[in-house]
């Protein structure tokens, strides 16, 4: 897609109304079909505001619970406004520029709050993760990892948690690339609240993603989902150092469900979890960041031959 294909949907996306898009955070607020159900109930049937009819709540005056209060679709909308005063953008399965990996799995969220710019790029994004307690060592091999894929002209995609996430958004930015950030609370709040800086930075700088209400503070249940819709936005996951019971583990079996490739880099195979997942097809060991880049280029240009055919 070239530049001017690109800016026309940018503009194609203003299309959708703010009335559509109320609509879709009232179904979400209803909560009756499950989030990771919803997105696709609302693209057969074409328009949320439609659904919500069908569904027989889209009488004026009904209530929807967002954050801490109770609003009509009416006051949904003008909530629509006030968060894009605070530069929190929603983009919905119905918005043209909603990230066209995460639109092919199963369990993409119904929408997505953004503070800065989706691109073009983002399209060749690789999720890079790990444990919170990263050892210096995996530090250092992480923003090798994210330097060797911005080389390669890929977007370094993390979670902005401490450890390998942070280290993984830092070495992109040092080596001059983009790196965006899927979080696993609301765009008001910041976790770590070190990360404060960084997380501020990435949402002038590229974008911060999230799929939850902007007041949603930190909780075990917002991380797991979170790493459902980081591992859907990329093309592919690189887990650099993990435990049994990191999210990073999780993230790589949920990219494999996703039919994304993951990468193990070859000091996890310590752990017994890793060596079973080193068996499974669609997972790579390897030992540096240009290896999963050389995986990864052949692997993408056999499937657009595939799709020439």
């Amino acid at each position: 897609m070239g530049e001017v294909e690109y800016e026309r949907m940018f503009a194609d996306a203003s299309l959708v109304s703010t009335r559509e898009t109320a609509a879709v955070l009232a179904l979400m607020a209803r909560r009756e079909i499950p989030w990771n159900r919803l997105a696709g109930e609302i693209e057969e049937e074409g328009s949320a505001l439609a659904l919500l009819q069908r569904l027989d709540v889209a009488q004026t005056d009904r209530l929807f619970a967002v954050d801490d209060d109770q609003l009509t679709l009416d006051q949904l909308e003008e909530q629509v406004h006030r968060w894009e005063v605070e530069q929190i953008r929603l983009v919905t399965v119905l918005d043209a520029l909603y990230p066209s990996n995460l639109r092919m799995t199963h369990d993409r969220p119904p929408a997505l709050f953004l503070r800065g710019e989706l691109a073009e790029s983002d399209e060749r994004s690789v999720a890079v993760v790990g444990t919170r307690r990263a050892s210096s060592e995996a530090v250092k091999l992480t923003k090798t990892v994210a330097q060797e894929l911005v080389d390669a002209d890929y977007v370094v995609v993390s979670g902005l948690a401490a450890g390998i996430d942070t280290a993984a958004h830092e070495g992109a930015l040092a080596a001059g690339g983009r790196t965006v950030a899927v979080i696993g609370t609301g765009l008001r709040e910041y976790f770590p609240k070190e990360n404060r800086e960084l997380q501020d930075r990435l949402g002038r700088e590229s974008a911060v993603i999230s799929q939850f209400w902007p007041g949603q503070g930190a909780r075990k249940w917002t991380f797991p989902q979170r790493n459902a819709v980081m591992s859907g936005v990329a093309r592919a996951t690189v887990v650099v150092e993990a435990s049994r019971t990191s999210g990073a583990r999780m993230q790589a079996r949920l990219a494999l469900e996703h039919g994304r490739p993951v990468f193990l880099m070859r000091s996890l195979l310590e752990h017994e979890w890793a060596r079973e997942y080193a068996k499974r097809p669609g997972t790579y060991v390897v030992d540096e960041g240009s290896e999963a880049v050389e995986h990864l280029e052949r692997l993408y240009t056999a499937q657009l031959a595939l799709t020439a055919m």
